[in-house]
């Protein structure tokens, strides 16, 4: 049954004529679509608890409220929302019943979503095509891909808000697919639990002071799990709580506050028509409470709300459901008897009971195949092999069997099979490998962009220096590449905290936003969260935005949304969005706890989804710059903290020419030892290299430049075969990126084989670094110590040549 478009709601109490009838036709169709709804949360729940899905959580109790929501919205608007909008989804059509159910039996090929990865209830919009290429957002919902951390959409929703102001206010922006002169909402659900979340605060204030065109709208059924509003909210009302962002007038600043009940049909579809549309013609953002919602069969398939709701709050929900009250108000009205609604129920029950069944056989007929061709491959060598048996009678019980489940009997039916008849063993062997290859596509893609649009692909155009390039200091080398950046792309942006009229607390940004505007180049508070939220959703909507974290050490107040959101992004919808984001930071030693910051490990830890580039100085940075400007993949640029005022001689091709993503650099070569390094530390080994050379100590010095990804041309392999002698060196703590790296290369590459001692590592110490110079030559790497290590390696080598120096 479609969802007919939406027509403003007439009074019932004047004779409209055909208009009624229209009114009643979509009312039903409404009762329809949340009747559907309720009956595919039932069933969810139902087939989590027989096994045949893992984890249920479902919209129950919001339906009234999201087909009342649908109305407002239109095409080319935005939703950045959470795992209970699957009503809003289905009213818009923009999610099938049979695709709700392909996503809670994680149905790889099925689940247009996310492919089987994520957990049901976690919508994403296709916004790239298979090619890598944008789709058209403006002919469809757009659906940006929902995370289960809660409170992880807002960030996100203001970056997705931000856009269509940028579009709407930047004449010269191209937009063609992306936007209507910036006339675009976005709809940001979120639960009332949810709202005690600093980053909601974080976000509604963002909002308001950057007047952008942003709906929340609050699902409020009073608990967040097991906790009640008293304990979540102040004044045990979240409208209330925000009365303080109140617009005072239409030229001000602030918001609108709209509350209504989660089971008033009409108030509901009055509130979200008049509130949404006052967003889109305003600019101003909006709250959207609704009250008095219930959730009938609790949080999740976790466990029964019976076990923390008093029975008189279970009797209200009950007394209160929505489509109940739905029913009520349609028979009130005169707009459908009970009869003719029982109808439409039953044919809601058995629609989403038919899209259950179809979805399930899709799924499990594959999975049913190959069960049967791994009991024919058993059967075939039961008599050379007698154990086999029990992996058949194993693989033959098997209640709802998944792939994995099988491959786990296939393995240990091989591990048996093998020491009897190794050939007989092959069609196995070629089984296993068949799985595994499947399982990689189904599993292991696109964690990064892949073919078009990636970073590692991007033609390399080395520096040129031709004529007479000036010798500049680091910070204006950075400050002509950017100028020639937002002169070549119109959709660059950049924002950060002194990022605008200051030009960056470094001077990389100085006078860019004077020559290319405050709507290009501008200043934002103290919200690390928001300012990549904001960086993510402008990449989603096509604008090439460079985020600023003034310092690596401030950029813990971001890692959530860098870790759960922008890092995932690619991966948890399978390719079908990106978000090729910049965020732009400076780190390594200065002076400080707070300036000396780097926590590679982390970062490295934290951030795989997202390159990390570790540029040695400025002309390399500007490089990385141009490079990721022609991707679609996310990156993290940190930039030398101390680099800024050491002189470097500018490309005379400033802005063209690139550096290749994962492609490490040979600084100085050697014989004798290999150092492996990047960023800050570059300096300190070139200087303790200078002092070993006298004594007739040879290094190869390799900059490692990218740290995600690392090194994809073997070339660290290369020069440790070279050498047989190994240091990592850095600034993290002990353990950090120098024991990422020297996994890469010693375990992952095969360097173990090559190696006549131990591989050596260099870090910081464990502690933070203390103020001053004394403190921090104490704690981090310096040239001394570098000069210390490769002495005491060449002594474990050949002590009479190379007697030991070091004193410590």
């Amino acid at each position: 049954m479609e969802n007919t478009v939406f027509k403003p709601l007439f009074d019932l109490d004047t004779s409209n004529g055909d208009g009624d009838e229209l009114f009643k036709k979509e009312v039903l169709n409404d009762y329809y679509i949340c009747c559907v709804s309720r009956e595919a949360s039932i069933i969810a729940r139902k087939e989590v608890l027989t096994g045949k899905g893992k984890f249920g959580i479902t919209g129950d109790g919001k339906e009234l409220a999201q087909v009342a929501l649908a109305k407002a919205i239109k095409k080319g608007d935005w939703r950045a929302g959470y795992y209970r909008d699957q009503t809003l989804l289905f009213a818009l059509g923009e999610a099938t019943i049979e695709e709700y159910f392909a996503q809670l039996y994680a149905d790889p090929n099925n689940d247009p979503f996310s492919a089987g990865r994520q957990m049901m209830t976690h919508f994403a919009s296709e916004l790239v095509d298979k090619d890598g290429s944008w789709t058209d957002h403006l002919s469809q919902f757009n659906s940006s891909a929902d995370v289960s951390c809660t409170a992880g959409q807002m960030g996100r929703a203001v970056g997705l808000a931000l856009a269509s102001k940028k579009y709407r206010d930047i004449e010269s922006l191209p937009m063609e697919g992306f936007s209507d002169a910036g006339n675009e909402v976005v709809i940001c659900t979120i639960g009332d639990g949810s709202t005690s979340e600093g980053v909601f605060w974080e976000s509604v204030n963002a909002s308001c002071v950057k007047a952008i065109p942003i709906a929340f709208c609050v699902w409020d059924d009073g608990y967040a799990i097991s906790v009640p509003t008293k304990y979540q909210t102040t004044k045990g009302s979240i409208s209330r709580a925000m009365e303080g962002l109140l617009i005072e007038a239409d030229d001000g600043t602030g918001m609108r506050i709209y509350v209504a009940k989660a089971w008033d049909y009409a108030g509901l579809c009055d509130m979200f028509a008049a509130g949404i549309q006052k967003i889109r013609t305003t600019q101003v953002p909006a709250l959207f409470h609704v009250q008095e919602a219930t959730q009938p069969l609790g949080h999740s398939t976790s466990g029964s709300h019976e076990r923390y709701k008093p029975g008189s709050r279970i009797l209200w929900e009950r007394e209160m459901d929505c489509i109940l009250a739905f029913e009520a108000w349609i028979v009130h009205n005169e707009i459908a008897g009970i009869d003719a609604l029982r109808d439409i129920r039953s044919q809601a029950k058995s629609y989403a009971r038919s899209c259950r069944k179809k979805a399930w056989n899709q799924y499990i007929k594959p999975v049913l195949q190959e069960r049967e061709r791994l009991k024919k491959i058993l059967l075939a060598r039961l008599d050379i092999c007698p154990p086999l048996r029990t992996h058949l009678e194993h693989l033959t019980q098997l209640i709802n069997p998944v792939l994995s489940e099988m491959v786990a009997i296939a393995k240990n039916a091989y591990y048996d099979l093998v020491p009897t008849n190794s050939d007989a063993a092959r069609e196995l062997e070629d089984y296993l490998k068949a799985k595994s290859d499947q399982f990689q596509e189904n599993y292991g893609t696109n964690l990064y962009t892949q073919g078009y649009g990636a970073a590692i692909n991007v033609p390399v155009v080395q520096p040129e220096y031709e004529g007479d390039c000036p010798v500049l200091n680091g910070y204006e080398v950075l400050n002509r590449y950017f100028d020639h950046a937002f002169g070549h792309y119109p959709k660059l942006l950049a924002f950060g905290e002194d990022v605008g009229r200051l030009g960056d607390v470094n001077q990389g940004m100085m006078g860019m936003q004077e020559k290319y505007g405050e709507n290009r180049v501008f200043d934002a508070g103290l919200r690390e969260w928001t300012i990549i939220g904001q960086a993510i959703g402008l990449a989603m909507r096509g604008l090439r935005p460079i985020a600023e974290i003034q310092y690596i050490d401030y950029l813990v107040y971001g890692m959530a949304p860098l870790t759960d959101d922008l890092a995932t992004l690619s991966y948890r919808t399978n390719g079908i969005q990106k978000a090729p984001a910049i965020i732009r930071t400076r780190g390594h030693r200065l002076e400080g706890i707070w300036h000396t910051g780097t926590p590679k490990g982390m970062l490295l830890h934290s951030l795989r989804g997202i390159y990390i580039l570790v540029p040695r100085d400025m002309v390399q940075a500007a490089g990385m710059y141009a490079t990721m400007l022609q991707s679609m993949d996310p990156c993290l640029i940190i930039e030398c903290l101390n680099g800024y005022r050491f002189k470097e001689r500018m490309p005379s091709n400033m802005g063209t020419y690139t550096v290749p993503i994962g492609q490490p650099e040979v600084l100085r070569s050697g014989n004798d030892v290999t150092v492996v390094t990047y960023g800050a530390c570059v300096r300190i080994a070139s200087k303790a290299i200078e002092v070993l050379e006298r004594q007739g100590i040879s290094v190869e010095l390799i900059d490692v430049q990218t740290l995600i990804p690392f090194d994809l041309t073997d070339l660290i392999f290369e020069s440790l075969k070279k050498t047989n002698r190994i240091l990592f060196l850095d600034e993290d703590v002990p353990g950090g990126a120098t024991a990422y790296m020297m996994q890469e290369v010693v375990e992952e590459r095969g360097g173990f084989d090559y190696l006549e001692i131990s591989a050596r590592t260099l870090t910081a110490k464990a502690h933070r670094s203390p103020y001053g110079s004394d403190g921090d030559y104490y704690a981090k790497p310096n040239v001394e110590d570098v000069v210390e290590e490769i002495n005491s390696m060449m002594h474990e080598s050949d002590p009479a040549r190379f007697p030991l120096i070091s004193i410590s």
